[in-house]
């Protein structure tokens, strides 16, 4: 029996689990991204496992269905958008998911340190430093203290986004398809329409799950009513933005 693992760094796959024990299985791992579906089909064609770092790749029923020796798949974290579970469902092949992780609070992390670094303009000033260039050609950074903070969507990591808002002295309103103002409340923010939110807003980070209902959430016209200088921080799905429209922004 056969078992690819996909993930990024060889390293971190093979100490991630004592593959060893698996006797009469033959391990290995893919630490760079296929370039076709073509090539994916053909590397993991001779392969029964899978063992998938989430949305590392797509995983479509064109893929799927020219693997024949798969018999199960394996991910981890608790979803994966791209993979087409029901194409497996379909040939009978398992999937199965790892438990949650720390994730909330690295998103949360990561968001504003996006928010921070564009805010404050830290990587043309990190690239300025190195250089010699010290201030040069660099633009006096954003305060963020009474500006306002736009979520779009206040679950669990939107919300708590939020507080780290309310800390740095930000006004912080919300919003998503199905955020009532009693469900804002509860998260410490303000419900407003999408239409306000993006027009009002200094900055606009996305907390949603990407699914057929929020992809392409936002669309040009929804970039078009931006603040000119806004930021819009999305660390979540890339497809919740219609990317096209982002490139033309």
């Amino acid at each position: 029996m056969k078992l690819a693992v996909l993930d990024d760094y060889q390293r971190v796959a093979l100490d991630s689990a004592d593959w060893k024990s698996l006797k009469g299985v033959q391990v290995k791992v893919f630490d760079r991204p296929f370039a076709s579906l073509d090539e994916a089909a053909r590397k993991l064609k001779p392969f029964d496992i899978l063992c998938l770092m989430r949305e590392r790749m797509p995983f479509p029923r064109q893929l799927s269905d020219r693997l024949p020796n798969l018999k199960f798949v394996n991910l981890t974290g608790r979803r994966a958008g791209s993979l087409d579970s029901k194409a497996l469902a379909e040939r009978g092949i398992p999937v199965s998911h790892t438990g949650t992780g720390n994730g909330t609070a690295s998103t949360v992390e990561l968001t504003w340190g996006l928010i921070l670094a564009a805010a404050r303009n830290l990587e043309k000033a990190s690239t300025n430093m190195r250089s010699g260039k010290w201030h040069q050609a660099l633009p006096a950074g954003t305060a963020l203290q009474g500006k306002t903070l736009g979520l779009v969507g206040a679950g669990g990591i939107g919300a708590k986004v939020g507080l780290v808002g309310k800390a740095f002295g930000m006004d912080v309103i919300a919003w998503s398809s199905n955020l009532t103002p009693e469900k804002a409340g509860a998260a410490g923010v303000r419900c407003v329409a999408k239409d306000e939110l993006l027009s009002t807003a200094d900055v606009v980070t996305i907390h949603m799950v990407l699914s057929d209902k929020t992809r392409n959430l936002l669309g040009r016209k929804d970039l078009e009513k931006l603040k000119p200088g806004a930021l819009l921080v999305n660390t979540s799905r890339g497809p919740l933005i219609d990317e096209k429209a982002l490139l033309a922004w």
